[in-house]
């Protein structure tokens, strides 16, 4: 086998059957790319199903003298072992050459998040007497209002919108459905946006059915999502770095401060696993220890 037919198989099986997202198929491609070129610069070269543990050591060493995170080396390792159990599946080997490594200890940093000043000073700072003022301040307001991934919004269709039963539909990670209450700020907004913005666009061919348009009618792009709300940080002042998940770990942290259920945030957020959401209980703490460090009369 050579590794060109190889992960060309392993993008197939990623796509058809983990029903992954095209940025994470690419995701797990670029640390097959890395381990190809670490593969062919050995002696003699290793093929896919010649690589040994011992082999998967020392690229994970290679990793990290280029001066990747810990992260980033337990994404790639994450990778390496996807890869060789979808090997071990198709019998291109008899024995799994990753299953003994471990991944590298990671510490759990807390997201930064905004407070509902914070948020109201961003929206509040978007110029609403131009028609992608109204736009900007619908993505925002719909991301807060259901807590959604930059990619899920700017995918949300026109289609997946229920607004009289106060939800929408989110196609998230790996293809995956889930429905998400909507709020009635969010709902009011995009009421007026579709309703008095977008009507007045020339939509492009394929692109009717999504929500969020440019001025050019078709879907807008991840970067210009962040561009935006780069943009009104700086002109509000906000020392903070952030982005759009910021709100997505916002909403997911006002939540469970407000005493939402975690199950519920789990729901609502797409999180496969509850311990991804307990991150949120962390944050958490940490507002009720700064809270009692502030009020309580002995400190």
């Amino acid at each position: 086998m050579d590794w060109p037919s190889t992960i060309n198989g392993f993008r197939s099986y990623l796509k058809l059957e983990k029903f992954l997202s095209p940025n994470s198929i690419d995701a797990y491609l670029q640390d097959m790319d890395k381990l190809q070129q670490f593969a062919v610069s050995l002696q003699p070269l290793r093929k896919p199903e010649t690589i040994t543990t011992p082999d998967l050591k020392a690229f994970i060493t290679w990793v990290n003298e280029l001066g990747m995170t810990p992260a980033s080396q337990a994404r790639i390792l994450s990778g390496i072992k996807a890869f060789y159990k979808f090997m071990l599946m198709e019998n291109l080997i008899s024995k799994d050459p990753s299953e003994l490594i471990e991944a590298p200890r990671l510490t759990r940093k807390l997201p930064d998040t905004l407070n509902i000043l914070e948020i109201d000073a961003l929206i509040g700072a978007i110029d609403l007497s131009k028609p992608d003022g109204i736009r900007n301040k619908t993505m925002l307001e719909v991301l807060y209002s259901c807590g959604l991934r930059v990619t899920e919004l700017i995918t949300l269709k026109i289609s997946n919108l229920y607004l009289e039963d106060d939800f929408v539909k989110i196609l998230g990670k790996g293809s995956k459905e889930r429905l998400v209450p909507i709020g009635e700020q969010a709902k009011k907004m995009l009421r007026i946006y579709l309703g008095e913005v977008r009507v007045h666009l020339k939509i492009k061919n394929g692109q009717e059915d999504f929500v969020f348009l440019s001025k050019r009618g078709s879907a807008l792009s991840r970067v210009m999502v962040f561009m935006i709300i780069k943009a009104l940080a700086e002109k509000t002042g906000l020392k903070k770095s952030i982005s759009p998940h910021t709100f997505r770990h916002s909403f997911a942290t006002h939540l469970i401060e407000g005493g939402a259920d975690l199950r519920a945030v789990q729901d609502m957020l797409g999180h496969e696993s509850i311990t991804t959401t307990e991150i949120y209980t962390h944050l958490d703490r940490e507002y009720l220890r700064e809270t009692i460090i502030q009020y309580h009369p002995r400190n």
